[in-house]
């Protein structure tokens, strides 16, 4: 039970508070810790084997460091007779820094609001959750950047962190946010980091497989367009990523919108297929709907991760 309970109060710590600015966050480490490697690896010869070895080394360090971590707070607890307390709190705390949910939401509320101030506010407010240039990026156009984004990172920042925390525990849910920043920062399809962050990329694709497909499903379960369960499978693999393209696709069919299209990244222009057939102009209801599947969807996940946790107490 008290697995159920530490996931729970993480969870309900972050629906709360989001990310604090104020707040020291393990992400920020991560990042710092990939950069240094980056700055330090990625020249020279044999760029694509020192940039697994990187990812390697971080994402099992990530692991033991955690799981070490955890253990010595249960050692310290059971000798200064406090029971497991410092080990749950911990973990809460952890699962806690591992979810983005709130966070995601009020960043894309922001976008929308901004945009309806003017056209450079908006692209100033949606550079930050999106990686592409979007310095001319139409109205129409920063509105779909950001609901793309809010349905990708469901997946990144709620769904696969909850689903690998059900299968690894507390250790394996940070192994997974350094697979997800390390793609996020070296993962790119360009002169930099194709070679380097090629690893990085395609171990986030394999951790992020099963979550993305089972990200789209909760969507489609919560708007309630299971019957779209196909033309999403179909859609979502036109994405250029194997992942990305789901949680899309169900978002573009629960919405009747379109996806995709022409991205700046790093002064190089990529084309993204176009995933859904209503080429429409999208509002703040939109944004509100997207928002609440959102939420449904993540609650359906916490309840998927509790009926888990139950089957090995009946056991």
């Amino acid at each position: 039970m008290s697995r159920i309970f530490v996931m729970l109060a993480g969870w309900i710590a972050d629906l709360l508070l989001g990310d604090p600015s104020w707040l020291p966050h393990p992400v920020v480490g991560f990042g710092k810790l990939i950069a240094a490697g980056e700055k330090r690896w990625n020249k020279g010869e044999n760029r694509r084997r020192k940039g697994a070895w990187l990812a390697i080394g971080l994402v099992v360090g990530t692991f033991l460091l955690t799981f070490g971590l955890l253990f010595g707070l249960w050692a310290a607890g059971e000798a200064l007779h406090l029971g497991h307390w410092l080990t749950w709190i911990a973990e809460a705390i952890l699962i806690f820094f591992c979810l983005a949910g709130t966070t995601l939401i009020r960043e894309v509320r922001e976008v929308f609001r901004a945009v309806d101030r003017s056209l450079e506010e908006g692209r100033t407010q949606v550079a930050r959750i999106v990686g592409r240039d979007t310095s001319e990026l139409s109205a129409q156009e920063i509105r779909t950047a950001a609901l793309e984004t809010l349905a990708e990172n469901l997946n990144d920042g709620v769904i696969a962190p909850l689903f690998w925390l059900a299968l690894l525990g507390v250790p394996g849910m940070m192994a997974y946010k350094m697979i997800n920043t390390l793609d996020s920062m070296i993962g790119y399809r360009n002169e930099r980091y194709l070679e380097f962050g090629r690893f990085a990329a395609r171990l986030d694709d394999v951790a992020g497989w099963i979550p993305a497909r089972l990200t789209a499903f909760l969507m489609l379960l919560a708007g309630g367009k299971l019957g779209k369960l196909s033309w999403v499978h179909k859609n979502g693999q036109l994405h250029l990523s194997p992942n990305s393209g789901h949680p899309e696709a169900a978002l573009a069919a629960i919405l009747d919108c379109r996806f995709g299209g022409p991205h700046n990244y790093f002064g190089q222009e990529v084309w993204k297929p176009w995933i859904g057939e209503h080429a429409r102009s999208l509002t703040t209801k939109d944004m509100e709907h997207a928002v609440r599947i959102n939420h449904r969807a993540e609650i359906l996940m916490v309840a998927l991760v509790v009926a888990f946790n139950a089957l090995f107490l009946l056991h």
